[in-house]
C-alpha cells in the first residue's frame, strides 16, 4: 500500500513540475517533458486520464498565448508593418481585410467547366 501511495505522490510531483517547465516553454511540451525527464507518451496519457491535470494544462496555454499576444501588440505599437497585417487579416476578417482568391464565371456566377476524356490508345477502326 505503501509503495502504491510513494508512486502517486512521485506521480503527482512530476506533474506539478510538467506545468512549471510547460510555463517556461510557453507551452512546449517537448521541451518541457526534456526538463522534468519524462516521456511525451506519458504527459499525453495524463492528459487523457487525468481532467484536472489537462485543466491545467489549457491555462498554461492560455498564459502562453497571452504572452504572445502581448509581444504582438507591442510590435504594433512599435511600427512592425508585418504584424499590423497578421493582426487585421486574423481579427479584421469581418472589415474587409481578408485575402482571398475566387475564381468565377461572367456575373460572379461559377465558372464552366469541360473535361474531356480523350483514350489514345483506344482503337480508331
Amino acid at each position: 500500500m505503501d509503495n502504491m501511495k510513494e508512486n502517486q505522490n512521485r506521480t503527482e510531483q512530476h506533474k506539478k513540475a510538467i506545468l512549471e517547465a510547460l510555463e517556461k516553454s510557453l507551452g512546449v511540451v517537448t521541451t518541457a517533458c526534456k526538463i522534468v525527464g519524462i516521456g511525451r507518451t506519458q504527459f499525453y496519457q495524463w492528459l487523457k486520464d487525468d481532467e484536472v491535470f489537462a485543466k491545467q494544462v489549457r491555462d498554461v496555454d492560455n498564459i502562453a498565448l497571452d504572452f504572445v499576444e502581448s509581444k504582438l501588440f507591442e510590435n504594433i505599437k512599435n511600427g512592425k508593418t508585418s504584424e499590423t497585417i497578421f493582426y487585421l487579416k486574423t481579427k479584421g476578417k469581418n472589415r474587409g481585410y481578408v485575402e482571398r482568391q475566387e475564381i468565377t464565371g461572367a456575373d460572379g456566377m461559377p465558372p464552366k467547366i469541360e473535361i474531356e476524356i480523350v483514350n489514345k490508345f483506344e482503337d480508331k477502326d
